[in-house]
Order: structure tokens, then C-alpha cells, then sequence
């Protein structure tokens, strides 16, 4: 069960939207396993602005976006809403830009958050090649109380 399929079955006919409504509703049931399957074998995360053990700056190959999808979703972080703002489609029929905002709280304080993120995304036969997201991280620092992040 390293290697999920499920999302092997998407048809490259599968729109932009439909994939985001997919990995937004997968990411709201916390199926790491589903949220891994939307992803290439060789798919890459970045996000740049990260870096930490919690939310490294990469994470490389289906596998590996599975391991980190199952410990951010077992994480105190709870994820509550994703607003598309925007989705623009690039001159590359493979990209898109997504403009958004992730509402969440930390269950171990009750603190919740809304995070504003910029996030491109390579979608190859109905499934996410790369996905870089741009999100402010002092806003989770911030409400992660952490005082040594961001100087």
C-alpha cells in the first residue's frame, strides 16, 4: 500500500477544477492515501517559504508526498476550508495558478488561522506533476506561538 492508484483512474479530461474540488474535499476527509493518488509517481512539492521538519521545502515522488500527507493530517493542525479566489490557466495547458485561502486551527489551542497562498500546479493526465505553494509562513508561526521563526 506504498504505491496508492486511485488516482491512476482520473481521466486526462479531469478540468483543473475538478482536480482542486477533489484534493479539497480529500483534504477536508484526512485521506492522506486519496490526497497521495492525485499526485505522478514522480510528482514534487515545493514550498518554498517552508522548511521545517513538520513541512520541509520538497518532498519528491508519490511515496514520499503520502508520508508527508499522513503526518500533516495527524498533525494538531486541522484544516477547515479551501477558497478558490482564483484559477488562472496558463499559456501552458499544463499549469495552473491558483489564488486561495486555507482556514484552519490548531486543536491543541484552539487558535484558528486563514493563510493566504499562490500555489502552481502541473497537471499531466489528470494528475499533479508539481505543485509549488507560495503561503505567508508568519501566519503559522504566528499561531503556532513559534517566536524564532521568521527573525
Amino acid at each position: 500500500m506504498n504505491e496508492p492508484t486511485e488516482g491512476e483512474n482520473l481521466m486526462p479530461s479531469t478540468t483543473p477544477a475538478d482536480l482542486l474540488a477533489r484534493r479539497r474535499d480529500l483534504i477536508l476527509a484526512g485521506d492522506a492515501d486519496g490526497f497521495a493518488a492525485l499526485f505522478t509517481p514522480d510528482a514534487v512539492i515545493d514550498m518554498p517559504f517552508s522548511g521545517t521538519p513538520e513541512a520541509p521545502a520538497r518532498v519528491a515522488g508519490r511515496t514520499a508526498i503520502q508520508e508527508y500527507a499522513r503526518r500533516a493530517m495527524s498533525s494538531p493542525m486541522r484544516l477547515e476550508d479551501f477558497e478558490i479566489s482564483e484559477l488562472h490557466q496558463t499559456q501552458d495547458p499544463e499549469v495552473v495558478v491558483v489564488e486561495m485561502r486555507t482556514k484552519g486551527a490548531v486543536t491543541t489551542t484552539g487558535r484558528s488561522f486563514s493563510v493566504t497562498s499562490v500555489q502552481i500546479l502541473r497537471i499531466r493526465d489528470g494528475l499533479i506533476a508539481s505543485f509549488r505553494d507560495y503561503a505567508d509562513p508568519r501566519v503559522l508561526a504566528e499561531v503556532l506561538g513559534d517566536r524564532h521563526s521568521g527573525g
